[in-house]
């Protein structure tokens, strides 16, 4: 997700002012479970099922078909049922501890005896949208469109899920039905004004956008040297060293920094501005897929998503500990959105990044991207602490190989290197809608000033997904492709991968092995947004490639609500 040149991108823009997910997958698997031996957690089963299962009976389903008394009674309780997971026990620090991927069950068993009432199918349509199918919700909401055209909470919901896969011209057509329906509903109405505010302002955006203008560091170096970011020189913060008019970052600003937005303060932007061009620096030397060589004695530990959770990664990283040379991180995108202390989550990793480049590793998530950022909150964020945001240098994948032969156990089952080690494909989303791509292929991507888009093999490397059934589907989130285990399989042997370790999707036990034991996905944003109830996770690869998993709970953090800081209203809309 994020880049230190897309972070910086417009940072000479507007004075100078700059600063620098998650449903599931397809498929319901009954009784599927893997028991994996983690050392810091007995035995367990790591098959978290699935957040629900796609919708075959839209294909199937007649209008004219028959319901028995029976079944609707069946159907009413089951719905029942699935609003009791969905709304949750409260815990004991009362909060609600929703059951997303058991409600859209429940919801789904009820359609099965029931498929022509409205209200189960819009019931859905939510649950998968707390757990970002977007794609599959909006098909819900549709289908109870079809059923009852004067159905408001649908309109009102599939204009929610445009919303989120960015479509805001089809949201705007939506809450227009629901005004023509309830000419008075007044915050639909103003949810409907900031959304065509924002069509405008993007419109906007694209008309003055300059293709070939100067580059943003080299834009902040100019205004530097001119005198044109002095640090105040009231700020009693934590100081960089100086040394010949250049500044150097140390560990012990990097704690010092960590404790001063603990306190709720900000850095000078002089300070964000040097961060940013130091991680900037050690980015832009690294290739789109970079390798990792875990040298004997040397561990690296995966993260996940982290989603501006910053009191999350401070707990995470007294698990991990700090990078060092022979304990790396790789934090494997969305860093940012979601959570409202993205800006303090981004200048922590960044700030390792640019003390420790060999030893701190980013990689970049569909989050890291302008056009998502506007709608999930950092880009709000970014300008009520700093000014702008912008950035577009992470690199795109991972390769994490090991330096020592695998276990006699391991060598006849692994897929290995042509070394005969094992090695693993690191990416935020997945696998291609083509087959044939090569590591050769990723690593020459020119990424660098790119937005990922909504199609190819940069857009996919962030947003596609795994699904159960062999072969290739559609996206549950509208954007991307779902991959199938065959897809796995032959992609690793293609290439000598031992697996794929990917993020951008919740898992309640913080992650899970799937395909075979070919592809796993770990999420470190426990309690995602405060409301999805799930433990967070990180991976540990040691040099012989063996793998260990370790859980963690979320932590307490001050009083702020998720995606504080969307703007224009529509804060509530994207939750």
């Amino acid at each position: 997700m994020t880049g230190a040149k897309y972070f910086a991108d417009t940072l000479s823009s507007n004075g100078g002012n700059v600063i620098v997910s998650v449903g599931s997958y397809n498929g319901w698997y009954r009784g599927l479970t893997y028991q994996l031996l983690c050392p810091c957690v007995p035995a367990f089963s790591s098959s978290t099922p699935p957040s629900s299962i796609p919708s075959p009976e839209l294909h199937t389903l007649s209008l004219s078909d028959a319901v028995s008394n029976q079944d609707k009674e069946e159907a009413a309780r089951l719905k029942a049922e699935g609003n009791k997971a969905f709304a949750g026990p409260l815990t004991l620090f009362l909060q609600l501890a929703h059951d997303f991927p058991a409600a859209a069950r429940l919801y789904s068993e009820a359609i099965e005896k029931n498929p022509h009432e409205p209200t189960i199918w819009c019931n859905r349509a939510y649950a998968r949208m707390k757990l970002e199918e977007y794609g599959y919700a909006l098909s819900d909401a549709s289908h109870a469109i079809k059923l009852d055209p004067q159905y408001t909470k649908a309109y009102y919901r599939r204009a929610t899920c445009y919303m989120q896969i960015l479509k805001p011209q089809a949201a705007v057509q939506d809450f227009k039905r629901v005004l023509a329906i309830e000419p008075k509903n007044e915050s639909v109405r103003a949810q409907m004004v900031s959304t065509q505010k924002l069509i405008r302002r993007i419109e906007f955006e694209k008309a003055i956008e300059v293709e070939d203008e100067k580059d943003a560091v080299q834009r902040c170096l100019e205004m530097i040297a001119e005198g044109g970011c002095e640090v105040d020189k009231a700020y009693t913060g934590p100081k960089l060293e100086e040394e010949n008019g250049r500044y150097n970052i140390t560990h012990q600003f990097i704690k010092d920094m960590i404790e001063w937005f603990k306190s709720g303060k900000t850095l000078p932007k002089r300070y964000v501005w040097e961060i940013v061009i130091g991680a900037y620096y050690a980015f832009a030397s690294e290739q789109s897929l970079v390798t990792v060589d875990l040298q004997e004695g040397v561990t690296c530990d995966v993260i996940g998503d982290v989603h501006g959770q910053f009191y999350d990664m401070l707990h995470l990283y007294s698990l991990t500990d700090e990078p060092n040379e022979n304990h790396y991180l790789l934090m494997n995108g969305d860093l940012v959105d979601r959570g409202s202390w993205s800006i303090e989550v981004i200048l922590t990793a960044f700030a390792y990044k640019w003390l420790y480049p060999k030893f701190m590793y980013i990689n970049r998530g569909n989050h890291e991207a302008k056009d998502m950022n506007r709608s999930y909150g950092f880009e709000g964020e970014a300008k009520h602490k700093h000014g702008e945001q912008s950035y577009k240098t992470v690199p795109l994948a991972t390769l994490v190989s090991a330096t020592q032969p695998p276990s006699p156990k391991d060598t006849g089952s692994s897929i290995l290197s042509s070394e005969g080690l094992k090695r693993y494909f690191v990416v935020h989303g997945g696998l291609f809608s083509k087959d044939d791509v090569t590591l050769d292929e990723i690593r020459k991507l020119n990424r660098i000033g790119k937005q990922p888009g909504q199609e190819g093999l940069m857009c996919e490397l962030l947003w596609t997904d795994p699904q159960e059934l062999p072969g290739r589907g559609p996206s549950k989130r509208g954007v991307g492709i779902a991959f199938g285990p065959d897809v796995t399989r032959r992609w690793c042997s293609l290439n000598g991968v031992s697996g794929i370790i990917r993020s951008h999707e919740v898992r309640q036990d913080g992650y899970q092995v799937e395909h075979d034991g070919l592809c796993t996905t770990v999420f470190s944003a426990p309690n995602y947004v405060d409301q999805a109830g799930n433990k967070g996770a990180f991976i540990r690869i040691d040099s012989s490639g063996n793998q260990d998993y370790f859980q963690f709970d979320a932590s307490p953090h001050p009083p702020m609500k998720p995606m504080a800081y969307v703007q224009g209203g529509l804060g509530a809309l994207m939750m």
